[in-house]
């Protein structure tokens, strides 16, 4: 066990300016590669919820509770470890939460199935 005055110099010698960035900057190439995938993949996959909702004639007012409901099944199945029926049950608990927020159960389905192309849990 290393004495306090030994952990705060290393503390210091981790966190000092000068190294973090240049640790940052050697990575923020591929950080910024990274980051634009991302950005394309949920800016698609908004597009194609977009295109659902107008599908169904959902109210243009809800399209921000519905789109943030698509957002978090991004979420979710960007999750490691999380797939299958895992997956399955957890998009239909979402389902249920913002269907119980007062939105359009079959919209919220046709998110989920149309959008992820993940099917209702099995019985």
């Amino acid at each position: 066990m290393s004495d306090p005055n030994q952990r705060l110099i290393a503390w210091q010698a981790k966190t000092h300016t000068g190294r973090v960035k240049e640790m940052l900057d050697t990575l923020r190439p591929d950080m910024l590669e990274h980051y634009k995938a991302v950005v394309t993949q949920l800016y698609d996959m908004e597009a194609k919820a977009r295109q659902v909702l107008g599908s169904a004639g959902a109210q243009t007012i809800l399209y921000v509770p519905y789109l943030n409901f698509a957002r978090q099944l991004y979420k979710l199945s960007r999750q490691k470890g999380i797939s299958g029926e895992a997956f399955v049950l957890a998009a239909s608990i979402l389902l249920d939460k913002w269907a119980a927020r007062g939105l359009d159960a079959d919209v919220l389905a046709a998110i989920r199935t149309d959008v992820f192309d993940v099917a209702p849990p099995t019985p």
